[in-house]
């Protein structure tokens, strides 16, 4: 099938702007071209601790925020034709299809949601074939998550059944993008250089307002206009995959300096980037600024896809506790020197500590702001306005709380002029990965119909 597709970007991560969408909804529906809207919002931990709640509840564990971000714009996208992929389903697809579901039933909406599991290798099966792949498995018995990168093949699958929302779990964040772009343009599993493409334009949204001036300002160097209300990225794809980003109304912007940035995030290898889908090459790329928030991308290829998939696997590791105090005035830096090695010498010898210094200012402020019109003022004076920052990492809750009871007596045992403590205290995740058989993950896909007949 021949044409374009318009991509949107309503996510880049569990947290993002609840309101991002709704300006990338306008667009797309105004457009009148065929069209998608990606959420992207898990990260490994992002997993894990979906996972935790899953444990607590087992109606949870899908994206805690999936019922606002997408109120405001599910009846749109269906009535539309706009094509909804998130992977807001995160450790509990089919429970993030129930609230969908029942969304689309609260606003008189009819709607096929297709629902993508088979990433999870904590069963039985997915756990022989880790024991098998991953030569520092830990603890079984510690295990919190272990999810296999799954491609864009099932969305592909979801939506060639009809499917109008497409809920996954753990998916390579580009699939997101490939997903659709496969299933409207019929391009093949094997077509190197289109998935690789694809996969690219995937990249360049799937971080949100990363390509469109967010996590990119940085004043008098790298002015971002009206940053509290950045456009979300929306990219114009070709049937060959060819790619133009744009961003919806608002502010931020799109230049050759943003692309760049975006495209090269957490690329290890510019000539292999390794997907589930494609090993993507971006040796030869190059940006061209059309004008108007708008730069096309050039000059990328493809390779056949891996035999292996990645699996990320979290684990529970151990406590966290972090503690801190201000202080203030003439030789404020060495009473927080002070205070750290008080508590250093103080702790649990088992506990691996770390001290931070935190200044410019932690105790001037004020509640109506008017600190911050003097600011530079009071970065000069340096280390007067200081916070120290102490965190424990230990084997258990208990250890990690005995360091914190030596940060809160830091108000009568410690320096002079010492204020303002604060202490947490949580539970630490860890994480490793390792490669498994492609064959030994197999993605399921299940239609769910929303709404009244």
């Amino acid at each position: 099938m021949s044409g374009r597709m318009r991509v949107g970007g309503g996510a880049g991560y569990s947290g993002d702007r609840l309101d991002a969408p709704l300006a990338v909804v306008r667009d797309l529906r105004a457009s009148g071209e065929r069209a998608a809207i990606i959420f992207e919002t898990l990260g490994e931990r992002t997993l894990a601790a979906a996972q935790l709640r899953r444990r607590q509840d087992p109606s949870a564990g899908y994206e805690p925020k999936l019922k606002p971000l997408l109120a405001p714009v599910l009846k749109d996208c269906v009535e539309s034709g706009i094509t909804v992929v998130g992977n807001f389903g995160a450790a509990n697809p089919a429970a993030a299809a129930r609230v969908i579901a029942e969304l689309a039933g609260e606003t008189g909406t009819r709607a096929k949601i297709g629902v993508v599991t088979g990433d999870d290798m904590l069963g039985a099966e997915g756990l022989e074939v880790l024991r098998a792949c991953c030569d520092d498995l830990p603890d079984e018995k510690l295990l919190v998550s272990a999810n296999a990168y799954v491609g864009a093949a099932p969305i592909v699958e979801a939506l060639g059944e009809g499917a109008q929302i497409v809920v996954t779990g753990r998916v390579a964040d580009p699939s997101l993008v490939l997903g659709p772009l496969i299933h409207a343009f019929g391009w093949s599993f094997e077509d190197w250089v289109k998935l690789g493409r694809g996969t690219m334009a995937g990249h360049l949204l799937e971080c949100g307002a990363q390509v469109t001036g967010g996590y990119f300002a940085d004043p008098g160097f790298k002015d971002v206009p009206y940053p509290e209300n950045i456009g979300y990225p929306i990219a114009e794809i070709d049937d060959d995959g060819g790619c133009v980003i744009g961003k919806a109304a608002g502010g931020g912007l799109v230049d050759r300096r943003t692309v760049t940035e975006q495209l090269l995030y957490e690329v290890h290898d510019p000539a292999a980037y390794l997907t589930p889908d494609v090993v993507a090459d971006i040796s030869n790329a190059s940006v061209e600024e059309l004008g108007g928030d708008r730069v096309r991308l050039h000059g990328v290829t493809g390779h056949v896809r891996p035999n292996t998939l990645k699996v990320t696997i979290c684990y529970e590791g151990g406590w966290l506790g972090e503690g801190e105090i201000s202080y203030y005035g003439p030789n404020a830096l060495a009473r927080a020197r002070l205070a750290s090695e008080i508590v250093r010498k103080r702790s649990p010898r088992n506990l691996r500590i770390r001290c931070d210094v935190i200044g410019v200012m932690s105790v001037l402020a004020d509640d109506a702001g008017r600190a911050w019109d003097d600011v530079e003022r009071i970065g000069e004076r340096g280390s007067e306005d200081l916070r120290l920052r102490v965190a424990f990492a230990g084997p258990d809750k208990e250890t990690v709380q005995r360091g914190l009871i030596e940060v809160e007596a830091l108000y009568c045992a410690g320096p002079a002029a010492g204020g303002g403590i604060r202490t947490a205290l949580r539970p630490r995740i860890a994480a490793t990965s390792c490669y498994v058989p492609r064959d030994a993950v197999r993605p399921k896909v299940e239609i769910v119909e929303a709404g009244r007949a």
